[in-house]
Order: structure tokens, then C-alpha cells, then sequence
């Protein structure tokens, strides 16, 4: 048995499945069917492949009470590896988090993980923060693999990190080595060895339907002698398995909406076969286990009180009501286009400055937010406070709380257009970093030129406007602490053509990003999440519960694509990107035209010579 990309899923949710809304997931229905599974086979075992925490409110307890390892031993899990989110709170919340659960003295899941790698400074030694990870996951016996024994069978496991999970780790503190070569020496180990007569890679690497990115598949094919891969990362839902060689490999989806079932056997060739897999939809259907929902009602009751209660909000208060669905959250961001949800977030962090200074309030010309840093969206129906912290949820700010903080920063006209720029021209190869920007209004045309695609800019205000923006002014603008420190990245992903430089209100370049953050007090950080329930709240009330206004069930002109592949289109109103370029072809044609003409001009005296 077997999940992966639970990010603290501890309780139902509501999807979209065709027309209807279904209610799946959380641990209290997982552990029945997982319960019902081993009625069928008391020996099977159960695994997970990485992202287990971050996601939900539970993660706020992350590092005091690390709930997911602690429930998932109750659970029965043998094993589990680090997804990069493990990382989000640094290498000192993990490692705290792991000593939270060693000291709990539950049954705990084996971790593993076969390619995690703790870096030296120049004199030779672990930096302490490093060193306090090594020392607390060699308390809690994290190893490169672990082998377990059912049925006769010795089975060996290995927990992996791949490339592209290991890069939206920055700021884990560790390094991961390449996880072909990990697995090829721990599969060598385990074979030679341990004489193990199965290998399961717990892998977080993730798969893709472009080939050259599914890292899972590559892994399989490169270390064939691993029997089965759980992939983890890339959130797939495999409904049949892929067979990579002789490599069986399988996803279970995301959040715990399915357990995903194999069953193997060896053949005449001492080959192991796939005999039967299916994901167990996690539903309504089944019961909820009286254990773990104790368990997670005593979780709820720390975070109410450890968390909530600093900000003076409860689990599930209800902050509004919203009369219309936002996008989906399944769909979000898979066009390039104005999302009402970005808006919302967008207006949020531009009300609460604007509710904290009052008549001190200095104007926001911009609020910026990735559709990378949105997590979850919003149903038509009750808005709870647990609703809204799932849809921002990522992040820890230097207070060691959970959430990234807002902090405003101040950019010239110019760059804001950049910004806009960035987001027409990088989105369609990469669209993580697509944005919403609330405060502008631009229209971009995805059939011209890179970094020359944007056609108008201008303010905007939330009423509709208009205002021309100033290339040589400083305009401030507000966004969570990942989102802000992110932007001077534009450099090196636009190869030096574009640049954005955070700057403070004295306009000098912001040397740390910690240092603009906004605070509701002396100490306290202004959370991304806490901005957007303090919005829902000022909303007109009816009958005593604020409404999400229709204004956020469409859209306002604020990002405007036009697809025009007309010459015309394409050409006119080149910016200096555009026209540098065509200097540099046009200098190009020139230098060519006069080699092509020395050339013919020297043949043509060669002739007349031979002729004379």
C-alpha cells in the first residue's frame, strides 16, 4: 500500500469530479481502507514517498508536535522519505520535527534517504544549523535504506530526492546527490550485501509526460534492479502503473485522495510481475476510524492554541460566505490569463497595509502573487479560516511561525513594467511563475516577440482607474517575503535582458529582504494568510455573515491577452529590447551582404583575369 503528497491532508476536502462536488480524503477514512486492506493481508506493508507535511493549518505545529510522522505511525507505515517540503521551515524545523516525534515515544515509520548529503564550510566542518539536522535525524535512525522481512521475503528500501524536488529545497541547507548514482550504489549494497529479494525506491522525484523531465523513468531505466518505484513530487495519479523495463512504478495521486494497492509476485524467471493495482478511492464511503480522529481533534486543539489564537481567529470560524466557485484549483493557472482568486489575494495585502497605517497609509501601487504560491482555491459556500490558510499556506517567515510575511519594497516605473513583461514572456516556459498583479492593468500578446510581448500598461486602481505610469518613479509595492525575493531572478531567467532591483522608500537596492517586513505590531509578522481572512471579514455583511461581492466573480481588465498573429500585430511598437535586436540582425544582413559581394566581386576578377 502505498501514498505520497499528503501535505497535512488531515481531514476531508472538497473536489470537483465533472459536475459534482465530492467529499474525499483525510487520514480518519484512510486509515479504514488501509484498515480493510490488511484484513485481506495482515503482512502487506505500507509506504509513503515524500511531502507528508505542508499544506493545512497542521503544519503549524510542524516542528513542536510533527503530527504527520507521529499519525502515520499510528497509521502503521513502515516507511517514508523527504519530499522537499519536509524543508520548507529549514533545516531547523525539520530537525526539530524529528525530535518532536522521537520524543513523543510513538511507533514511528522508518525514514529513508539514500541521497541527502551534509555539506562543509571551507574549513572542513558542518555548519551548526546542518550539523543540529545530522545530529537529530541520526537520533531518530534516518538511514540510506532499511530492509524488512514478510512472508520469507527480504525486502530492501530506499528513499530518493530528485533533481528538480532537491531545487525547490533552497533553503534546506543540505545538498542531495544525483539520485542515479545514489540508488545504483544502495541497490549494489542491498543486492551484494543485504541479499535482499525485492527493492522498493521511495522516490520524490516525480514523472512527466515530456521524457526528458520524468525523472522517475529515467531513474527505472538507468538502475534497472529496482523492482518497484512509489513516485512522489509531481502529484501524478496513475490509474495503470508504468512498466519502465522491469520496473513497476506507481502514484497514487495527491492530498491522500487515493491508497494506492500493488500486488507482485515472482515469475519462472525470478522476475517480479505486476498482478494487481488499483487506487482506492479515499470517500465518503468509508468510515472514519475513532482513533485517528481523536488524534486529530487533539491537533486541532494545539493549534487553536499554540497558533490560531495569536491572531485571534479559530479553526473553523467562518469568515464569509461566497455566493459563486473561484476557478478550480486543478485548472488554476494552466492558462495565461486574469484569475479572479489572483486578484482577491492581490487586494488583500493592498487592504491591509492600508487597514494597519490608516492615515499614515502610504499608496500601494502594486501587490504581486505567483500562482506557484497558491495552493488550494475557494467553493461557493462557507469560507472558513482553515479554508484560507490551505490556499496560502506556504512558507515560514525569520519569527520561526508558520507562513511567509508580506514586506513591500519599492521598484521604478520601468521595472514594474518589466514585471508585467516577466509574466508574458516567462509563463509559457515556465508557468510557476505566472503572476497576478494587483494595482496594474496590461495587455500582452503571446504571438510576438519574447521580452517584447506587453503592448499597454498602465495603474489601475480597484475601482478601474487609469493612470499612466512614470518609467524614472519609485513605486511601492507589497508581496509575500518567497514571492518578493524571487524577482531579482528575472536577471538571470531572462539571461540578463531584463532586470528588476528591489529597492527600499530611499530607493537603494535592498541588501535584506527581512528587513521590509510588515508588522500588525512590535513582533508580530503580517502573514500572507492572516491578509486574505482579514479581507473576507470587511466585507458588506448579510445577516450577520460577510459576502464575497460579485466583483471577484469576474474579471477586470487587469491582465488582457490578445491573440493576434497578424504581421502588424507582431511588429509594431517595438520596445528598445526588440529594436536592440533588430539593430544587431540588421548589422548581421549588412556584414553578410558585403562578404557575399567581396566574394562575387573577387570571382568575378579571377575570371576576368583567366578571360584577359
Amino acid at each position: 500500500m502505498f501514498t505520497h503528497d499528503l501535505h497535512d491532508n488531515f481531514l476531508p476536502f472538497e473536489v470537483e469530479r465533472g459536475n459534482q462536488k465530492l467529499s474525499i480524503g483525510g487520514y480518519a477514512r484512510l486509515q479504514s481502507a488501509i484498515a480493510e486492506q490488511r484484513e485481506k493481508d495482515p503482512n502487506a506493508i505500507l509506504v509513503d514517498a515524500g511531502d507528508f507535511a505542508m499544506g493545512t493549518l497542521f503544519q503549524t505545529i510542524y516542528s513542536t508536535d510533527a503530527p504527520g510522522l507521529q499519525t502515520m505511525g499510528r497509521m502503521g507505515y513502515d516507511a517514508t522519505t523527504l519530499g522537499n517540503h519536509e524543508f520548507d521551515f529549514r533545516s531547523e524545523g525539520l530537525a526539530s520535527s524529528l525530535r518532536a516525534a522521537k520524543d513523543s515515544g510513538e511507533k514511528l515509520p522508518s525514514i529513508v534517504a539514500s541521497n541527502t548529503i551534509f555539506p562543509k564550510d571551507k574549513n572542513g566542518k558542518i555548519p551548526v544549523n546542518i550539523q543540529t539536522l545530522k545530529d537529530a535525524m541520526d537520533e531518530y535512525d534516518v538511514k540510506d535504506y532499511i530492509v524488512i522481512e514478510r512472508k520469507g521475503i527480504r525486502i530492501g528500501i530506499i528513499g530518493l530526492m530528485g533533481k528538480e524536488a532537491a531545487g525547490n529545497a533552497p533553503m534546506s541547507g543540505v545538498m542531495f546527490d544525483d539520485a542515479i548514482e545514489s540508488a545504483k550504489s544502495t541497490v549494489a549494497t542491498l543486492k551484494n550485501e543485504e541479499h535482499v529479494d525485492l527493492v522498493i525506491a521511495l522516490s520524490h522525484a516525480g514523472t512527466s509526460a515530456v521524457p526528458s523531465q520524468s525523472e522517475d523513468e529515467i531513474i527505472a531505466k538507468n538502475v534497472p534492479d529496482i523492482d518497484v518505484i512509489i513516485s512522489g513530487h509531481s502529484h501524478t495519479t496513475l490509474e495503470e502503473p508504468l512498466i519502465v523495463g522491469t520496473t513497476i512504478l506507481g502514484s497514487a495521486g495527491e492530498y491522500g485522495e487515493n491508497l494506492g494497492v500493488l500486488n507482485i509476485s515472482k515469475n519462472e524467471h525470478d522476475k517480479w510481475i505486476l498482478n494487481h493495482y488499483e487506487l482506492r478511492s479515499i470517500d465518503d464511503s468509508l468510515p472514519l476510524d475513532s482513533t485517528i480522529t481523536e488524534t486529530i481533534d487533539i491537533y486541532k486543539e494545539a493549534i487553536q492554541e499554540n497558533y490560531l489564537d495569536d491572531f485571534g481567529m479559530e479553526f473553523d470560524e467562518v469568515l464569509a460566505y461566497s455566493p459563486f466557485d473561484f476557478t478550480s484549483f486543478s485548472t488554476l493557472g494552466v492558462n495565461q490569463q486574469e484569475e479572479p482568486i489572483g486578484n482577491l489575494i492581490g487586494d488583500s495585502y493592498i487592504h491591509m497595509v492600508e487597514q494597519l497605517e490608516g492615515d499614515d497609509y502610504e499608496p500601494i501601487a502594486a501587490a504581486v502573487v505567483p500562482v506557484g504560491t497558491i495552493r488550494d482555491s475557494f467553493s461557493k459556500g462557507d469560507i472558513t479560516v482553515s479554508h484560507v490558510f490551505n490556499v496560502n499556506s506556504l512558507g515560514i517567515g525569520p519569527d520561526e511561525i508558520s507562513g511567509y510575511p508580506l514586506l513591500d519594497i519599492y521598484l521604478t516605473g520601468k521595472e514594474l513594467k518589466t514585471i508585467a513583461e516577466v509574466d508574458a514572456s516567462i509563463t509559457p516556459i515556465m508557468n510557476e511563475v505566472q503572476l497576478f498583479i494587483a494595482g496594474l492593468s496590461y495587455t500582452f500578446n503571446p504571438n510576438r516577440f519574447i521580452f517584447n510581448k506587453v503592448t499597454d500598461i498602465s495603474l489601475q486602481s480597484i475601482e478601474g482607474v487609469k493612470e499612466e505610469i512614470d518609467d524614472k518613479t519609485l513605486y511601492r509595492v507589497v508581496g509575500g517575503l518567497y514571492s518578493v525575493q524571487m524577482l531579482p531572478f528575472v536577471n538571470e531567467k531572462s539571461f540578463g535582458i531584463l532586470s528588476v532591483v528591489p529597492k527600499t522608500k530611499e530607493g537603494t537596492p535592498v541588501k535584506n529582504f527581512e528587513d521590509q517586513i510588515i508588522y500588525m505590531n512590535e513582533h508580530q509578522e503580517v502573514k500572507e494568510w492572516y491578509a486574505i481572512a482579514n479581507y473576507f471579514k470587511s466585507f458588506i455583511k448579510i445577516n450577520g455573515v460577510a459576502h464575497v461581492p460579485t466583483y471577484y466573480a469576474q474579471t477586470h481588465d487587469r491582465k488582457i491577452v490578445v491573440h493576434d498573429s497578424s504581421m502588424w500585430a507582431i511588429l509594431k511598437n517595438p520596445n528598445a529590447i526588440i529594436l536592440t535586436a533588430y539593430a544587431v540582425l540588421l548589422a548581421f544582413v549588412g556584414i553578410l551582404v558585403l562578404l557575399v559581394m567581396l566574394v562575387v566581386r573577387r570571382r568575378k576578377r579571377k575570371k576576368e583575369k583567366l578571360i584577359g
